[in-house]
């Protein structure tokens, strides 16, 4: 198997200390729903970034099985699929009938319609490598797209000069996520795993530097009342595009939002 094998020692360490990272990864929304169960409301929490996760966990996994051999992202993806769906079993519980019914739109369209189209697509269309080919740019492409999240929240730092909404826990666990998982994917000479963390080890690194930078500024305007309120449920938003590369877009640095971070994934 690709990452136990004998000949892949290193390629087998880096993808288990990737399953640890992203598992950790997996828990740190935790806090959150302890304050949702504990108020018995999810007080303005979005449910896009958990449905968005397990999506990230599905079609990771189906390239995992498609491609073969593959056992530590089925493992660590696996793990995500049970974490996130216990995370939106408590939102659906929790949540009003506006946000239950918006969040049930988005499943069925993403979790349901996109993935189901995914599978049928390259079952029925693309045999062998052609299959494990459309597949990965497919995951790939995902994972990229993802990144959105971050570059909204390096732009609020730059415009407040305030890190607040950017923990460099958070940063810094996306490198090293990326970094890990990159190293697997060059091991084990897979492009599909290892491209998307090049964007978020450069995510990552410019994040540091922006706290670094603005860690001891002046904020323009008073934290937490920028262009008068953050979002609704931008409090902790950790997103896994892939084991590998995770993001959060949290409200605050006070907030729960990490005691670790992440990928990211971005999030395998």
């Amino acid at each position: 198997m690709a990452g136990f094998s004998l000949q892949h020692p290193w390629a087998f360490a880096f993808g288990l200390l990737g399953n640890i990272i992203s598992f950790m990864t997996f828990l740190a929304p935790i806090p959150t729903f302890y304050r949702i169960y504990k108020s018995k409301s999810t007080e303005g929490f979005q449910s896009v970034p958990y449905v968005v996760a397990l999506f990230s966990a599905m079609l990771w996994i189906f390239y995992a099985l498609i491609k073969s051999n593959e056992l530590l992202l089925i493992t660590i993806n696996a793990a995500g699929i049970v974490i996130e769906s216990i995370y939106i079993v408590m939102y659906f519980v929790y949540a009003d009938k506006k946000a239950k019914w918006f969040t049930a739109k988005i499943m069925l369209g993403l979790n349901v319609g996109f993935f189901g189209a995914i599978i049928l697509v390259t079952l029925l269309l693309f045999k062998g490598d052609k299959r494990i080919v459309t597949l990965g740019w497919i995951c790939v492409g995902f994972s990229v797209s993802v990144f959105v999240a971050p570059l909204s929240i390096i732009k609020r730092v730059i415009q407040t000069r305030s890190v607040e909404y950017m923990p460099f826990s958070l940063s810094l666990s996306l490198t090293l996520s990326a970094v890990v998982w990159f190293l697997y994917g060059l091991l084990i000479k897979d492009k599909y795993v290892a491209l998307p963390n090049v964007l978020g080890f450069t995510f990552g690194v410019v994040q540091m530097g922006l706290y670094m930078f603005y860690m001891n500024k002046t904020p323009l305007v008073p934290e937490g009342k920028v262009a008068g309120k953050l979002p609704a449920g931008a409090e902790e938003h950790v997103v896994n595009v892939h084991p590998a590369t995770e993001m959060a877009v949290p409200r605050s640095c006070k907030a729960e939002a990490m005691s670790h971070h992440s990928p990211a994934v971005n999030m395998v």
